[in-house]
């Protein structure tokens, strides 16, 4: 996940702002005032960009520092400082956005146009402008991302040890008694329900916020930072679905009869929505610890990294040291020696962390950063290539304007890091010691694509249906009264997951997801999924690789490496169609590539399912 303040709100609370409300900019105001009686100049135009980029710099790092103190050392003071500092922030912006539209349909320069355009869609999290109200959601934007990151489930009576998400998750990932998943999973939504009036007064604020710029409600402004309008993005997004949707019916009727072997079919229907609790996985969005339930192929080399990453030793730092060293075998350049010192590797033991993996450059300067809690575990040794992707993107587009300090479009910024974590494979982990064998027959390739599938495949319908509940709740065609049960509507419609006990409207299960209550888009990782197989089979090509294309690894292909870093260097200076032409020589996000890579194991699902009842 990024923290780039372009990208988020309350990390971005989105915006500028080290003035003061009304300080420097109150003597423009009246200048504005007299200027917009003639119709504005194209010079005039770059001359308010060329500002907005001066001035946006030291106004984002002020949030940035609020945001990274109060995610690694969470109280209720630092909540207070990163809500005060993002309330001036969102301020500012509402405020220069709406002095941006002055502008529109003045015939600037392409460059100063594609600036403005990315002004008005900096914020993911726009105010109102009603001094009240501004000061009301940043509160309620800190409050919010402070209990999900301050959540304990302490048992029913409260007398339990009591357990973090962590914990919780350790459980999910590693029990298989169907009663204790139940309880680890039941615990965690309980320190949602108390978010649920704040949301939904967020939303009430938010939308506000969105009108006063332009859209008619906070999802159409998300929908429309994608060079291409609102209802074609939501088209766009429903088309690479349609896509991959048979491959993941496939995996999903693999799984759950593999399940049922286990659980009981009393408990794991054979054709119906799987139990979302028994997947591993605290919201069932990646199913790769049920792996050894439903291992295709008994008896082949081991593929277990996590067992390796223990056996050698691998602390937090060393594992960090080994994604880096994969981009640096590309020839790219090394992360910056403060990198090391300022990021948070580990979970400290005095203090409440936000350890939701995130990316930084906390100055937009170079200055980066990850905060996670890592663990000797494959899952986070791949988060971390994720997370030091956006560091890489960061890296090399640093010195732009900071409008132009982003991602080609948000999907881009997710898809970087997992297109490299592909190259991850059997092949290179054994020869960087942490497999002592890899397969050497299709059964072993099976194996590994299952394995990949269970990450890859089974998050795809989460990765949509996100944004498709909070984009249904923005719009108001699903109502407060209605947020739980939309949310598992979209569930079971999506996924093919039902909840494992009866919920109701005093629950708000959206809120145990991160996202929700730290405002982040999610169709990103949705279409980074389905980019990251779009590069990685292109800069295989650049590396000069032929056949299978799940057997690629570009590890120290400075050909590919030259490929990705002139990508990541134009930042969001140009339409993301023009960044993704210059990896992969295409124009369109394409699921083609994805289903070549999987094209084995689907070929083997369809024969297992042969005589099941599928769908549910």
């Amino acid at each position: 996940m990024i923290r780039n303040l372009l990208q988020k709100l309350p990390a971005v609370a989105a915006s500028l702002a080290l003035l003061a409300p009304g300080a420097a900019l109150a003597g423009e105001t009246s200048k504005t005032t007299v200027a917009s009686k003639a119709k504005p100049t194209a010079a005039e135009a770059k001359a308010f960009a060329t500002r907005v980029n001066d001035e946006l710099k030291a106004h984002w790092i002020r949030s940035s520092t609020a945001e990274w103190i109060k995610s690694t050392y969470i109280t209720d003071d630092t909540e207070r400082n990163a809500a005060l500092a993002n309330e001036a922030l969102m301020e500012y912006l509402s405020r220069t956005i709406r002095e941006s539209r002055r502008f529109d349909g003045v015939e600037a320069d392409p460059e100063t146009r594609r600036m403005l355009s990315l002004l008005r869609l900096a914020s993911s999290l726009p105010a109102p402008s009603d001094e009240k109200k501004r000061a009301e959601l940043a509160g309620i934007a800190a409050k919010l991302e402070g209990m999900y990151g301050k959540g304990k489930w302490c048992g029913e009576d409260g007398k339990q040890k009591c357990r973090d998400l962590g914990e919780l998750s350790e459980t999910l990932a590693q029990s298989r008694d169907y009663d204790q998943l139940l309880d680890a999973w039941t615990g965690w939504r309980s320190i949602s329900r108390e978010m649920r009036p704040l949301y939904q007064r967020q939303v009430e604020l938010a939308n506000e916020g969105a009108r006063e710029v332009g859209f008619s409600d906070l999802g159409e402004l998300w929908r429309a930072g994608y060079d291409m309008s609102p209802a074609a993005f939501e088209a766009e997004t429903e088309r690479l679905w349609q896509q991959v949707k048979p491959l993941y019916e496939d995996l999903h009727c693999y799984v759950r009869g593999k399940l049922a072997e286990s659980y009981g079919e009393k408990r794991i229907p054979e054709d119906g929505a799987i139990p979302a609790h028994v997947l591993g996985n605290m919201w069932a969005q990646e199913w790769t610890n049920v792996y050894p339930l439903v291992e295709p192929y008994k008896g082949q080399p081991s593929l277990d990294v996590d067992s390796a990453l223990k056996k050698q030793k691998y602390d937090a730092t060393r594992m960090v040291k080994l994604g880096e060293s994969f981009f640096t075998s590309l020839g790219l350049d090394p992360l910056p020696a403060s990198f090391y010192e300022r990021s948070q590797f580990v979970k400290p033991r005095d203090r409440d962390v936000v350890c939701h993996a995130s990316a930084w450059d906390v100055t937009l300067s170079n200055d980066l950063r990850i905060k996670m809690c890592i663990k000797q575990t494959e899952e986070d040794l791949v988060t971390i290539h994720h997370e030091l992707g956006h560091n890489y993107y960061f890296m090399y587009y640093w010195q732009k304007p900071v409008l132009f300090q982003n991602g080609a479009h948000d999907g881009f910024h997710e898809a970087i890091g997992d297109a490299i974590a592909l190259s991850i494979t059997p092949g290179y982990l054994k020869q960087v010691g942490l497999l002592s064998e890899t397969p050497k027959d299709d059964k072993g390739l099976i194996n590994f694509q299952m394995k990949m599938a269970l990450s890859k495949i089974a998050f795809l319908p989460f990765g949509k249906l996100i944004d498709q509940w909070r984009w249904d709740v923005f719009s108001g065609k699903v109502k407060p009264a209605d947020y739980n049960a939309h949310w598992w509507k979209l569930r079971e419609q999506y996924q093919g997951v039902k909840a494992p006990v009866a919920r109701s409207e005093k629950d708000f299960d959206p809120g145990a997801k991160f996202h929700i209550p730290g405002n982040t888009p999610y169709t990103r990782y949705f279409l980074a999924h389905v980019l990251q197989f779009q590069m990685h089979k292109a800069m295989c090509d650049a590396a000069g690789f032929e056949g299978d294309l799940s057997k690629c690894s570009i590890y120290g292909s400075k050909e590919a490496g030259k490929k990705l870093q002139a990508m990541l260097a134009m930042g969001s200076s140009k339409p993301w169609p023009d960044a993704l032409e210059a990896l992969t020589g295409s124009r369109q996000m394409d699921a083609t590539a994805m289903l070549a890579y999987f094209a084995p194991l689907r070929t083997w699902l369809k024969e297992q399912n042969a005589g099941q009842k599928c769908g549910w």
